[in-house]
């Protein structure tokens, strides 16, 4: 119920914020939204409910859609706390959201140097895959090449291409773009249900 009730507080501050912002009196917004100065001024004190025909046509009077002016004033839109995950030598935190409209997953990557190395270690997918070196040399295998990249450097390859990050010397930090195919490859266990 308290949730609840903060958010009503939030919408009736967002109208009152956007009517002013806007330089205009409660007879200015009551007029474009079809109400009369009275109701808008209790809807705006929290003397009023707010009907969802009323939030419409204030939303449309002021510019904004419905979304925004209902919006939770969390910050849980916009944060991100990243759980750790660990498979085979590898820490990774998400930093970004599942499903994410674009489509790519952000990912930062502890890897130690136990981390498996072998060739049959060695992923092929579909795709392009983008790193940097945060903290560390990472070795990157790549097909038959064994190629070097060290702190502040980035690599970008074609993933069509056995390849595999690994430690070089001690433990290193990566942050990574993945597509699709690349989370699955690199992100899930094989034979993950999720894969």
């Amino acid at each position: 119920m308290t949730q609840e009730l903060e958010l009503d507080s939030l919408i009736r501050r967002r109208i009152r914020g956007l009517r002013l912002s806007r330089g205009w009196s409660l007879d200015a917004l009551a007029a474009r939204c079809q109400l009369s100065p009275s109701t808008l001024s209790r809807i705006e004190t929290g003397h009023r409910r707010i009907a969802l025909d009323q939030l419409v046509a204030m939303a449309r009077a002021l510019g904004t859609t419905l979304d925004q002016l209902v919006a939770s004033g969390d910050d849980e839109d916009v944060v991100i706390r990243p759980q750790p995950g660990h498979l085979h030598g590898v820490t990774t935190w998400l930093l970004s959201r599942e499903g994410s409209p674009q489509g790519v997953t952000v990912a930062k990557m502890r890897i130690t140097p136990e981390r498996p190395t072998g060739a049959q270690q060695q992923r092929v997918h579909p795709g392009r895959e983008w790193f940097t070196v945060l903290s560390g040399t990472a070795r990157l295998q790549l097909g038959e090449r064994t190629i070097v990249i060290r702190a502040g450097e980035a690599a970008e390859f074609s993933t069509m291409v056995p390849h595999l990050i690994g430690a070089e010397g001690g433990p290193l930090e990566i942050l990574t773009v993945l597509d699709h195919d690349g989370e699955r490859a690199h992100l899930h266990a094989p034979g993950d249900a999720s894969a």
